[in-house]
């Protein structure tokens, strides 16, 4: 079993699901617009908590859709965590 670097060693939650916007690449983003390092950001804490302000989350929201997420500011706004975000812009079946 691999282990996600961002999940805790005996992490026993289901890990998000993968794709074009799994949680890596979420929290790289999310790192690079609040000028952090991907470590320094906890998956499950509330982004907005974390430093995330609407300018922000707008800017990230843009260039998601640009790349074909299908997602709107008030998807991401109501579930603030990057575990969250995994999961509504994971792809479907």
């Amino acid at each position: 079993m691999t282990v996600s670097p961002t999940a805790a060693p005996n992490d026993t939650r289901t890990p998000a699901p993968e794709g074009p916007f799994g949680l890596d690449r979420l929290l790289q983003d999310v790192a690079d617009v609040l000028c952090a390092e991907p470590e320094e950001i906890d998956p499950d804490e509330n982004l907005l908590d974390q430093g995330l302000d609407s300018i922000r989350l707008m800017s990230l929201v843009s260039r998601w859709r640009t790349e074909g997420a299908q997602i709107a500011f008030v998807d991401l706004a109501e579930r603030p965590t990057l575990r969250e975000w995994a999961e509504l812009l994971a792809p479907t079946a």
